[in-house]
């Protein structure tokens, strides 16, 4: 099967251009580099939650009695799928003394992505799918709001550098920095939503009718991360300003204007797309605390609410999703890198 494979990707690449054909090559590579981490971080979860909290602990947290009995306790094993050895079955014959294991059986269902059934009965694939939408309606405008302002603010900053406006600028950032995210929740719902009632302090609703829920926790989700997001982007701007392309401009006559916005924003770009692409995965898991304080059934609160249950199969599978999306993340962000840098397509095509 492996020598199929790799017979069907030689003959795709030796069909394509050469830039297509080291695009598709690396793109096979990283691919590849990826299923080892995937796989070690399955193994890492598996130890965390069948080894440290065994099917048997696990057993009489769900039956809630103290004093459960054994044969209790053995019926919810076999209903559950935890009665299998964890990883091997020396009492199986052949390949079944691995297949026939704990491991096995949860680790293939979730590659095959097979999530099964909480604790609670529910259809844990039906329930991403169906939280995944209040998730993305909260954390896609507040990425793109909050990207659009961090990098007008950081430009402005850039533009008035050695200023007044650049040092109190700097300042602000660190104390917005410094309070915490909880402050701004806190805040936001006892002014706006509790003392002018401008919005619902929480709660939500399909369709359009959800933007009045959203509106709030959007707004606090951009002003909490404006901080942070201005003095990187600040960073990486004055890192280019003083480079020799700027240099050059700036000796052609070139209004400061055009050099940042033309030559320094282009340039500059590509670290800022590097640290986006890697976040837009991460966007379908939703915002733990965004989510749980305003009340928004996403994917955020689903975990919240099983590890406040202790329902241990919707959040082994949530950290594998959240695993899975990091690695697609950084497999977009190497990709996406390669096609605005050529200097990293010459570097990586030379031998």
């Amino acid at each position: 099967m492996l020598i199929v494979l790799k017979t069907c990707v030689v003959i795709l690449i030796a069909n394509l251009t050469w830039k297509e054909s080291f695009l598709v090559s690396y793109i096979i590579r990283r691919i590849f580099y990826a299923i080892p981490i995937l796989i070690g971080v399955n193994i890492l979860t598996f130890l965390l939650f069948f080894t440290v909290n065994t099917p048997d602990d696990m057993a009489r947290l769900q039956l809630g009695n103290k004093y459960v009995t054994t044969e209790a306790i053995l019926h919810w094993k076999q209903a559950n799928g935890y009665d299998r050895p964890a990883f091997y079955d020396s009492e199986a014959q052949g390949l079944k003394k691995i297949t026939h294991t704990l491991f096995f059986q949860k680790t293939f269902d979730l590659f095959t992505f097979n999530f099964g059934s909480s604790q609670q009965g529910r259809n844990i694939g039906y329930d991403v799918m169906h939280r995944m939408w209040p998730s993305l309606a909260l954390a896609v405008p507040t990425f793109m709001i909050g990207l659009a302002i961090n990098i007008s603010l950081a430009l402005l900053i850039v533009f008035f550098r050695r200023t007044y406006l650049d040092l109190w600028g700097l300042g602000l950032c660190m104390i917005l920095i410094s309070i915490s995210t909880l402050f701004y929740v806190i805040g936001g719902q006892y002014l706006f939503a509790k003392v002018l009632r401008l919005v619902p302090i929480s709660g939500y609703e399909p369709g359009l009718m959800a933007i009045k829920f959203l509106i709030l926790p959007v707004v606090i989700g951009v002003v909490s991360g404006v901080g942070a997001g201005v003095r990187w982007y600040r960073t990486i701007f004055l890192e280019e300003v003083e480079k020799e392309y700027v240099l050059s401009a700036r000796a052609q006559g070139l209004s400061e204007g055009v050099i940042l916005f033309k030559y320094i924003l282009k340039n500059g770009m590509i670290p800022v797309l590097t640290s986006v692409v890697v976040v837009i995965p991460t966007l379908f898991l939703g915002s733990l605390i965004m989510e749980s304080f305003f009340g928004i059934p996403g994917l955020g609160s689903y975990t919240i609410d099983a590890i406040n249950q202790q329902d241990f199969e919707i959040v082994r599978v949530m950290v594998f999703l959240g695993t899975l999306f990091y690695i697609v993340g950084l497999i977009l962000t190497d990709i996406s890198y390669t096609l605005v840098d050529p200097r990293v397509r010459l570097v990586r095509s030379s031998p």
